[in-house]
């Protein structure tokens, strides 16, 4: 055993020690060590779709001991996973809890919006199971999820207990208007730095929304709704209070603060079977086992590809370096800056002009996916003009040649096959780990997840837009900013290729947080983006290091463009909602 594949080994048994371990600590502190059994259930609805909940069913609940039962639904383009630590910490407390994928999202069929989110179907589901006390139902939901408890408790008044809706408001979207008497006794978690304000409650920060004359009819005041405070009764139904922890939209659920008060509001309004404080949870220790799966995930792809490139299938891929012929000095810093800041630029408007012009349909179903789509072509593209430009004014000057871009015409189809390789071993690796402990591997709203048949065919149609991006991604990264003179190897080639992939974006986040944590809006608005951006600060240093690693390997950008190409199709499609059912 060569060192190079000494160190590939050594580096995949400490990514499955990671996976796999992680993967434990996520089951365990799931099921609440065994006393919570965790499984999948799909039922059929009325239109012929199929929807798709992860059901959490502590041992005490059977049909001779039914438990309350809370229904939990998730916001837009999130999935049932985004609700367990509301499900770990309830089902902890004795209720059963059916954590529900929407319509169009996680493995519900599309297409997304269909049957009120989601509402009303759940809960007659949540409501047939007979280890379920029906007169003990609780409705939660997170953003658009608590839509779909409005919506659900409309339909079937009778059929719920109370209701707790965090980043979320009466009368937008379909949801019917609140008063003080509908919904059935409302907890209200609405955070002081929500980023959706003017949507939900036409106020321009979180901290202005308990003023606003919407929030005041809903609570039966004519003054600001004091958080903390009982409105109305619980014995007649009427009872309103409004949380505001100080806490983001996302923040809601990946917060102790976010997480307490629907605990606190569940438990006030029905019996807890095994009471406990809402300061009491432990769900985080779950998300810290995903957390530490998803760093074994990413060590594993690079393991992988390592030793697949020391094998006897694929060491003609290896190897074969041009001289680096790129910018050096000022230029390179004038490079780099561009190729950070233009991506972070268009974000928001190539996005939006994307979908502008291009709605969901049979061949291209995922609305969020068009506009990354559409912003990476566009991206992509004027990458590609600016380091062609070089090339023919300066690159050739300075000895510059197709081979020094990466473009290395030997191995093209054989790049294909190493990279349905590394990333299928990854794929199969999540398989496994998700088998044995009913995870995935995430952290927050960052989630490598399975595909389903259905994403897996949308994926197909993706790949390619994906995987030309990383293409001329690779040509910028190693060809034009690899400087003359410099070997353009090692560690610090990929933590600068990294910081160059993801810079633009911390300073993005950075403005829009910086004002929103000040007291004022999102400078540039775009909050649902705005979101979707915090999932590139994994993705772009991500892939900048694994294209530079295979480069560096290779001498050839096609391995990282087909490896990262697959990689990120698959992991934004299995994250995406569908918008067309097909």
């Amino acid at each position: 055993m060569d060192r190079g594949t000494g160190r590939s080994t050594f580096l995949l048994t400490v990514a499955l020690l990671l996976v796999f371990g992680g993967g434990a600590i996520g089951g365990l502190v799931q099921s609440d060590f065994g006393a919570v059994r965790v499984q999948d259930v799909r039922f059929p609805v009325a239109d012929g779709r199929v929807m798709h909940a992860k059901l959490y069913r502590p041992n005490g609940a059977t049909a001779e001991a039914p438990a309350p039962g809370v229904l939990a639904i998730h916001g837009y383009i999130n999935t049932n996973e985004t609700q367990s630590p509301y499900a770990i910490e309830l089902a902890r407390r004795g209720y059963v809890v059916l954590a529900v994928d929407q319509p169009g999202h996680g493995y519900s069929d599309p297409p997304a919006f269909a049957g009120g989110f989601g509402g009303p179907e759940s809960l007659a589901y949540l409501r047939s199971l007979a280890f379920v006390d029906p007169e003990q139902v609780v409705l939660s939901g997170h953003s658009m999820g608590g839509w779909a408890v409005l919506i659900a408790a409309a339909v079937a008044p009778g059929d719920y207990t109370s209701i707790v809706v965090s980043g979320s408001s009466t009368g937008t979207f379909g949801a019917p208007e609140g008063t003080p008497t509908y919904p059935r006794n409302l907890g209200l978690v609405y955070s002081t730095y929500d980023e959706f304000s003017e949507l939900m409650w036409g106020a321009p920060t979180g901290a202005e929304a308990p003023a606003t004359a919407k929030m005041q009819a809903l609570f039966g005041t004519d003054a600001p709704v004091e958080p903390g405070r009982l409105y109305g009764d619980l014995d007649a139904g009427t009872a309103r209070q409004l949380y505001a922890p100080a806490v983001t939209h996302p923040g809601d659920h990946i917060t102790t603060a976010g997480v307490a008060p629907v605990i606190d509001w569940v438990q006030r309004t029905t019996d807890a079977p095994y009471p406990l404080p809402a300061s009491d949870q432990v769900w985080m220790w779950k998300e810290a086992g995903t957390a530490i799966a998803l760093v074994g995930f990413v060590l594993a792809l690079f393991a992988v590809a390592g030793l697949l490139l020391d094998s006897r299938a694929f060491t003609p891929l290896a190897n074969h370096t041009a001289p680096a012929a790129g910018v050096a000095g000022f230029g390179w810093w004038l490079g780099a800056a561009i190729a950070a800041v233009i991506p972070a630029v268009t974000f928001f408007w190539a996005q939006n002009q994307t979908n502008a012009w291009l709605t969901p349909d049979r061949w291209f179903p995922q609305q969020i996916t068009n506009g990354l789509v559409g912003w990476a072509l566009f991206n992509g593209a004027v990458s590609l003009v600016l380091v062609l430009l070089w090339f023919a004014v300066a690159g050739r000057r300075n000895g510059a040649r197709w081979d020094t871009l990466g473009l290395r015409v030997g191995g093209f189809f054989r790049a294909i096959a190493f990279a349905v390789a590394v990333v299928g071993s990854g794929y199969a690796l999540l398989a496994l780990s998700n088998g044995l402990f009913h995870t995935d591997f995430r952290f927050w709203v960052v989630a490598v997840k399975l595909l389903s048949t259905q994403q897996a065919q949308i994926a197909l149609v993706y790949l390619l837009p994906f995987t030309a991006f990383y293409l001329v991604f690779g040509m910028v990264l190693h060809g034009q900013l690899r400087p003359r003179g410099s070997a353009g190897e090692g560690a610090d080639a990929m933590i600068a290729n990294a910081l160059i992939a993801v810079g633009g974006f911390l300073v993005l986040l950075g403005v829009q947080y910086l004002a929103l944590f000040s007291g004022r809006p999102l400078p540039f608005g775009e909050p649902l983006l705005t979101i979707v951006a915090f999932q590139l600060l994994f993705l772009m240093p991500v892939t900048a290091m694994l294209s530079t690693y295979l480069f560096q390997r290779t001498g050839s950008v096609w391995p990282g463009a087909w490896t990262n190409g697959l990689l990120v199709t698959w992991y934004v499609i299995a994250s995406q909602a569908t918008h067309f059912a097909g």
